[in-house]
């Protein structure tokens, strides 16, 4: 017990600053909306790359430590951008899109809604740098499996009113520093366009359950 106590004595200098990058890192994480797994093995490498490279961490003052920590993840940031994933960007063929009551209606929806649930993904410069091209990929991916409005199912739509309504769609991420401002809906237009998909064949609203 004691031996442990003292480990974590010795090592406090690197135990606090890997907790800060840490903290730092599921932070951003979270505000580009990018999947737990991939924000933990990002954490991962930079702390414990930090630590293998460091001799004697117990003995290194506060600022080497920390420059150790700044150097790391600008490597690990250098290392990830040869990872394949999030470089392959498609849009497959319109094949069924909803047959929409107004135009004003699929304008409103490929401002708020396109870019992750469709075939006409407008892909940004960062959707080529990671891991903001992971965080963008798999948000597409994931919208595509839920709906895509370029290939609509033939079954009953009973969920897109009902997201709006509840203003879980979309999402803070998406328009969080300025980003797809476009996709940032007045209450006008939000009332307009749930009066159009309400109108729009395929699209029901959940009834409110008591």
């Amino acid at each position: 017990m004691n031996s442990f106590k003292n480990l974590i004595v010795a090592h406090r200098k690197f135990l606090l600053a890997g907790l800060a990058t840490a903290l730092l890192g599921f932070l951003g994480g979270a505000l580009i909306g990018l999947a737990l797994p991939f924000t933990l093995f990002l954490v991962l490498m930079v702390v414990g790359g930090s630590y293998l490279t460091l001799k004697n961490p117990a003995g290194q003052p506060t600022r080497r430590i920390l420059l150790r920590f700044v150097a790391m993840s600008l490597t690990t940031l250098i290392i990830i951008q040869a990872v394949p994933y999030g470089r392959q960007h498609s849009n497959p063929s319109t094949r069924n899109e909803p047959a929409w009551v107004t135009p004003e209606t699929r304008d409103l929806m490929v401002r708020a809604c396109f870019d992750c649930h469709s075939n006409e993904v407008t892909w940004p410069w960062y959707a080529n740098v990671a891991p903001l091209s992971w965080a963008v990929t798999h948000h597409v991916d994931e919208g595509r499996d839920e709906v895509n409005y370029s290939d609509i199912d033939t079954k009953p739509d009973d969920n897109t009113i009902e997201v709006i309504v509840d203003s879980e769609m979309p999402p803070g991420y998406y328009t969080a520093f300025g980003l797809h401002a476009s996709g940032n809906l007045t209450f006008d237009e939000k009332e307009t366009l749930l009066a159009g998909l309400r109108s729009t064949p395929g699209f029901i609203e959940k009834e409110d359950e008591d």
